[in-house]
């Protein structure tokens, strides 16, 4: 795993300074501590930082082709590189080192753009063509690797793995985009279609962009996306077994490594899987890693410790405090952007456990959105049936207007928090499914801004490109619809960029085998009721894993990474909790009302209402302005 930078002139061709070059890649190092390149040519220039994984020794970057036409700055893994370097062989390639960056450059040159839809694997990566003088920039299907770039003043084109990288560059402006202060605050965290700062971009997951210097800047160009248009005909048991061959094949595609490697153990089904299938293929002990919590009711640790007795793992565990938020700026600079994940200091911290023992760790991340996990995607599958059959008058008339007088029941059992679902259901269902996604609706948002906000957004609604996206979605059902859009929105904007930046941030390589893209489109085929069953969430994944796991693991109430922050902020945090409607960064901002913020910290301490998230999100934007030192 790596960092890469570079710069690329696009209108002329003006020599670029390596030590800029050098100034944005040294900022990375933590993604790169084993070494690290800086080549310049006329108009281009590329930057790299390494974390050796394969071909430990060799495979320094950035790499030239055997003809010194094509430069390549790569950061991920290509699990089939082996294979495709076969095949390059047999066409006539010839190879230097034994990683896969040279397997990249040689199949580019075989396949040109084309050769991103071979690759399976992650990967964020830069090539320039001397030849025709371009440079090609792309990413892989999920997005699990992060490539942000601009257009800066003197018309070039600056690229990194993190904004961090973009910053070190002196002609980067730092002023914020309030239309990510709005995504901000629906979501959590600034999706892949915006950054927190006018003019950067991040180039989106399953899409390469290709500049040239007597060219503008073009838009990027797609050549992957999921489709749930399709259904596998057969047998449950056929599927069953041919859905555990797609997981054994995803994990020990993943085991490649000439460092040493383990995984994460939360205890749930997909760590669990994951580990149970390392553990059929390694010959010796699978190292795990857990992470616990000192609120018991958001424990996990029993569960992995039960499943790591199961498969005798070398099992390593480590309980996160509330005292531990003294982190809060260091997590606040691992992402740059503000980022409202309260699980990102769990990960954090179970990562800097795995790097410990290990330079390489598999999870489970990305089967609750490939194999319908989320309690979210279920509700919307029989919203969506309710749909069909409520008149839309009923709906609209009756529904919605009963929805906005119901009581916000945060402390109630959840059969009797009927808001939601009563607005969710007055609307479309896109409508729908982004109310049950977002922290604040529009409604709750827009009662904290300031008028001065309020008029910078008009009309712009963080909503807008989410249902844009769902209404597009190569789809059958409700249910295929939902996981489109926790596949092609959430996932990469959250669980990834929480993954990557907290494991980067402690040099350690986080591979993610439930995301190999034919276990995912295999699942996207499966009918709705072998991904659900009643209000059981993958369905067929838990049968297959019976032969491997125990029911208590697999059929518990699904927990996920839970961060205890309402009790922390009632707690030992409540005096930051009170400070952030004083806070002179907000303050300085002028986006937020400050005595409807005084409301949030006072109900919330008092326990009169469960404002955590929105506490927590203005909190760590806060601290990533300041961090950011943006106008």
């Amino acid at each position: 795993m790596c960092g890469i930078a570079g710069i690329f002139h696009c209108g002329t061709i003006k020599p670029v300074d390596p030590t800029r070059i050098e100034r944005m890649t040294d900022v990375l190092a933590h993604r790169g501590p084993d070494g690290s390149g800086v080549w310049t040519a006329p108009g281009v220039g590329l930057g790299h930082r390494r974390l050796s994984i394969i071909d430990v020794e060799g495979s320094p970057q950035p790499m030239h082709s055997d003809s010194g036409r094509l430069t390549i700055s790569f950061n991920g893994e290509i699990y089939n590189f082996a294979e495709l370097r076969g095949e390059l062989e047999a066409r006539g390639a010839t190879f230097r080192t034994q990683g896969d960056t040279e397997v990249i450059l040689a199949a580019y040159e075989q396949w040109g753009a084309q050769c991103v839809s071979r690759f399976n694997g992650m990967f964020a990566f830069a090539i320039h063509d001397a030849k025709r003088r371009e440079l090609f920039l792309a990413r892989d299907r999920f997005g699990v690797k992060p490539l942000f770039y601009g257009q800066l003043s003197d018309g070039s084109v600056a690229f990194a793995s993190e904004l961090k990288g973009l910053l070190a560059h002196p002609l980067v402006r730092r002023e914020v985009d309030p239309r990510a202060i709005d995504d901000y605050m629906a979501w959590g965290y600034v999706p892949d279609h915006r950054c927190i700062l006018k003019g950067i971009q991040k180039l989106p997951a399953g899409n390469t962009l290709l500049l040239q210097h007597d060219s503008p800047v073009p838009a990027p160009q797609e050549y992957w996306d999921i489709s749930f248009a399709g259904r596998h005909k057969g047998k449950a048991k056929d599927l069953e077994a041919e859905l555990l061959h797609h997981l054994q094949q995803a994990v020990s595609s993943r085991m490649v490594s000439d460092v040493p490697l383990g995984a994460f153990l939360s205890g749930g089904v997909d760590s669990s899987s994951v580990v149970a299938f390392m553990a059929e293929e390694s010959r010796r002990p699978v190292t795990t890693c857990s992470i616990g919590f000192d609120v018991a009711s958001a424990d996990e640790t029993s569960h992995a410790q039960t499943v790591a007795s199961l498969f005798a793992t070398d099992h390593h565990a480590r309980t996160v405090s509330a005292d531990q938020f003294d982190a809060l700026d260091t997590i606040a600079g691992m992402f740059d952007e503000p980022f409202a994940d309260a699980s990102a200091l769990p990960t954090w911290r179970v990562c800097q456990l795995a790097r410990e023992h290990v330079t390489v760790a598999l999870s489970g991340d990305g089967a609750d959105e490939a194999m319908a996990g989320y309690r979210r995607q279920v509700f919307h599958a029989h919203e969506e049936k309710l749909r069909g059959v409520l008149p839309a008058v009923l709906r609209e008339k009756v529904l919605g207007p009963l929805g906005r007088i119901y009581p916000k029941a945060d402390w109630a059992p959840q059969p009797l928090r009927a808001k939601t679902t009563l607005l969710s259901l007055a609307g479309s269902g896109e409508r729908g499914y982004a109310r049950a996604l977002c922290v604040l609706p529009p409604e709750m948002r827009f009662a904290l801004y300031s008028p001065e906000l309020a008029g910078a957004l008009g009309n712009y609604r963080a909503e807008d490109p989410l249902l844009e996206l769902m209404s597009k979605a190569p789809m059958r059902s409700g249910l295929d619809q939902a996981q489109y859009a926790d596949l092609k929105f959430w996932l990469p904007g959250d669980i990834l960029t929480k993954v990557d930046r907290t494991s980067m941030a402690t040099s350690l390589e986080a591979r993610e085998p439930l995301l190999d893209h034919r276990l995912v489109e295999f699942a996207a085929g499966l009918p709705d009721g072998l991904r659900v069953k009643g209000r059981q969430g993958k369905w067929l994944l838990k049968k297959a894993m019976e032969r491997y796991l125990p029911e208590e693991i697999l059929y518990r109430p699904k927990q996920g990474f839970v961060t205890p922050i309402a009790q922390w902020l009632r707690g030992p945090l409540a005096e930051r909790t009170r400070g952030i409607a004083k806070s002179a960064m907000l303050a300085r901002t002028g986006w937020f009302d400050n005595a409807a913020l005084s409301r949030l910290a006072d109900d919330h301490i008092a326990g009169r209402a469960d404002h955590s998230r929105v506490l927590w999100q203005l909190l760590m934007l806060d601290r990533s302005l300041a961090r950011l030192g943006v106008t």
